[in-house]
C-alpha cells in the first residue's frame, strides 16, 4: 500500500523520547514551508516525551546550510540527533539540480563522519503547491515524520 500521509505513524512504534537531546535545524528559504515542518517536528518531539530542555531548534539563512549546521551540532555532546528541515522549489535554472545534491550529500556525510541521525527533512518539489501538500497540507507534515525518524534513529543507535 503506497503511503499518502506523511504524518502517519504507529505511536506504540515510537520510543519514548525521554532521554534524547534532539537539535532541530531549519532553513529561512521558504518560511510558510519550512516553519510549519519545524513546528510539526517540535511538537511531535515533545508529544512523544522529548524534554523541553532537551530541545534545540535553530535557523539557517537557506537549505544549502544545512550540512554546515548539522555538522557543527553533531559534533555537541549535548546532541543525539539533528533533525534537517528544508525546502527547494524547482525553477527555471538548475540552481536546484546543485542545491539538492549538495545537500543530500553533505548530510549524509554529517551522518557518517559523526556517527550520528542526520535527518533529511528537506523538500524537493517541482511546485509551492507540492511543497504545502507535504508541510501540513494534503499529504502530511515532513517535519512530523523527520521527528518519528530521529526517535527511532536514537533509539537504533542507542541498541547497537
Amino acid at each position: 500500500m503506497k503511503k499518502t500521509n506523511l504524518s502517519d505513524y504507529n505511536p506504540a512504534a515510537v520510543p519514548n523520547g525521554e532521554p534524547y537531546r534532539i537539535a532541530v535545524v531549519a532553513a529561512e528559504w521558504n518560511p510558510e514551508v519550512t516553519d510549519a515542518m519545524m513546528n510539526g517536528a517540535v511538537d511531535t518531539l515533545l508529544a512523544n516525551g522529548v524534554k523541553d530542555d532537551n530541545l534545540t531548534v535553530l535557523r539557517v539563512p537557506g537549505t544549502y546550510e544545512l550540512s554546515y549546521a548539522a555538522n557543527v551540532l553533531a559534533q555537541r555532546n549535548d546532541i543525539d540527533a539533528v533533525i534537517c528541515i528544508g525546502c527547494v522549489i524547482q525553477g527555471e535554472t538548475r540552481h536546484f539540480e546543485f542545491i539538492c545534491q549538495a545537500v543530500s550529500q553533505g548530510l549524509t556525510n554529517v551522518a557518517l563522519r559523526t556517527n550520528k541521525p542526520i535527518i533529511f527533512s528537506v523538500l524537493t518539489c517541482d511546485t509551492m503547491q507540492q511543497a504545502l501538500d507535504r508541510a501540513g497540507g494534503r499529504h502530511g507534515n515532513k517535519g512530523v515524520e523527520g521527528a518519528i525518524t530521529a526517535l527511532k534513529m536514537c533509539r537504533f543507535a542507542k541498541e547497537n
